[in-house]
């Protein structure tokens, strides 16, 4: 279980693609210390478990010899219903992603309960700076929409938002200063996809409602 509070836009360092499967290595620091194998991660929202470490040198310490900040190349294994279904299919070396550990048992609930299983990818339509902030519109399917309510959350690459306002194929949200430098938003553009987890209480009322249950 997470909260959508990234707390590190991560560097993706490769993407591997074989008859074995799919591999997808991140460079991290904050999210990455103190990980083991079997850990989980939420990337760009989706949760994957680590398959291995290897311990690197911050690049922005190593022409210094520093090793106070030292770095983690996170190494995940892609499930090829995972690759279809999130933006991971899109990755490229360099490129961020959003990281975040799972929410502690004592820790504090700062966002809202992700799971960490997307529903489907959303598309950028709109997106401009508002003053400080940026007005974000994202365009999704019926199946997506049908939870999406004004004054809800919903995880978009993991962060926890508020949606602002529902339209028939979209929805709006503001995203603050803090979250546009401190997450991969600050590189997205109009046309790009995104990945998509509504919040998980509609879908128990939902269930609860229908006839039978079904």
């Amino acid at each position: 279980m997470f909260t959508g509070i990234v707390q590190e836009a991560g560097s993706v360092e490769s993407v591997h693609k074989s008859s074995a499967g799919i591999r997808l290595a991140v460079r991290s620091q904050k999210a990455g210390a103190g990980l083991k194998i079997g850990d989980s991660v939420a990337v760009n929202g989706c949760c994957l478990t680590v398959v291995k470490l290897i311990p690197q040198l911050s690049r922005a310490r190593a022409a210094t010899g520093d090793r106070s900040r030292s770095e983690q190349v996170v190494s995940f294994d892609l499930l090829h219903e995972t690759w279809k279904r999130t933006n991971l299919q899109f990755a490229k070396a360099g490129a961020l992603v959003n990281l975040e550990r799972p929410l502690r048992a004592d820790g504090r609930l700062d966002g809202h309960f992700v799971t960490g299983h997307i529903d489907g990818l959303g598309r950028i339509e709109k997106w401009e700076r508002s003053g400080a902030d940026h007005l974000l519109e994202v365009s999704a399917p019926s199946t997506i929409m049908r939870y999406v309510v004004s004054k809800g959350s919903i995880a978009l690459d993991g962060i926890s938002l508020t949606v602002a306002e529902v339209r028939e194929e979209r929805f709006v949200v503001w995203i603050i200063p803090h979250t546009y430098e401190a997450t991969a938003m600050r590189e997205r553009k109009v046309g790009d996809a995104v990945n998509l987890e509504t919040d998980i209480l509609g879908k128990y009322v939902e269930k609860f409602v229908r006839p039978n249950n079904k």
